[in-house]
């Protein structure tokens, strides 16, 4: 236990740099290895980690204990799964996987091999988000809103993927929907989805939507997301039975563009230690990414064109 976690990172694109981040923060891993096909991607790390344009190669060679995966969603199932056919703990950037059935085929890899797989929901650790859940814990929730809103193109980090469904497997509802209902997910357990209305953009893509959801406890959520929104808003709305309304702003007191998620990804790997380590099962982040998958496909499966969708 005294000996640093050995960490592969596949896929160096906009999210790499906050887990490479926290890798150096975290005396419990140590950067083994990075992957990327492109080649000026991989040469920023030369003699800093083992270099592979191959995920298989880096399984092979650099044998690491656990891997990061921040590949385009439609890459998750081929290298989530070689990796857990080698028996090395994942850490995969949400969605699980392009699709439910796919997640499904992932999940059960994992159990058939015993090796962890954590979906990196990391909006869940939160400092305001984490602040929220302690307030509410044991005390009967009416209604939870879940707002996440931004202009995606000031997102993409040169990552064009985002914006072709065949490889991100949608859109806002894709991307960001896993994130927004894994929060709804937090605070009301197991949900269902009533409705969706989506707006769809000239290319096909749903650039925003208002998802609403149900629990077993009777109480209801509504999850709105934007691509088109002019800056950036995230937060949740919780009101209780008793009338009384609780808020966590998810951006409040980071300042600078993406500054929130330097903490977040720290929390992250820090959970994803712990897991690998066997120090604790694995957590929600195990299988809440199946279940936010199942969700994302049940929302498309019943939405309907809304023209504008209000964010209210």
């Amino acid at each position: 236990m005294n000996q640093p976690l050995r960490l592969g990172v596949i896929g160096l694109g906009a999210i790499s740099p906050y887990y490479l981040a926290a890798v150096e923060r975290l005396p419990r891993w140590e950067l083994s290895a990075v992957c990327d096909t492109r080649l000026p991607a991989l040469q920023r790390y030369e003699g800093r980690a083992a270099r592979f344009r191959d995920h298989r190669a880096l399984l092979e060679r650099a044998r690491p204990d656990a891997v990061v995966v921040a590949v385009p969603n439609h890459a998750h199932l081929p290298v989530c799964r070689d990796a857990l056919a080698a028996g090395v703990a994942v850490c995969v950037e949400k969605p699980l996987a392009l699709t439910a059935a796919e997640g499904r085929l992932l999940v059960d890899e994992a159990r058939r091999h015993d090796v962890p797989l954590m979906t990196a929901f990391h909006r869940r650790y939160n400092m305001a988000v984490r602040a929220l859940a302690l307030r509410t814990a044991g005390r009967e929730i009416r209604t939870v809103r879940v707002r996440y809103l931004e202009r995606i193109e000031e997102h993409l980090g040169g990552e064009d993927w985002y914006l072709d469904p065949a490889r991100c497997g949608g859109g806002c509802v894709a991307d960001n929907g896993p994130n927004a209902l894994d929060l709804v997910r937090l605070l009301l357990g197991d949900v269902t989805v009533t409705d969706c209305a989506t707006h769809i953009d000239d290319t096909g893509l749903d650039r925003r939507a208002a998802i609403r959801l149900h629990s077993l406890t009777g109480a209801t959520a509504t999850v709105d997301l934007d691509w088109s929104y002019p800056g950036e808003r995230k937060d949740v709305e919780v009101e209780l039975a008793d009338g009384k309304v609780l808020r966590a702003d998810m951006l409040a007191g980071h300042f600078g563009f993406k500054a929130s998620l330097w903490h977040e990804y720290e929390a992250v790997l820090r959970e994803f230690a712990a897991v690998v380590g066997r120090c604790v099962p694995a957590g929600p982040g195990a299988h809440g990414g199946l279940a936010a998958a199942e969700l994302v496909e049940a929302a498309y499966g019943c939405a309907q064109p809304a023209g504008e969708v209000a964010n209210r």
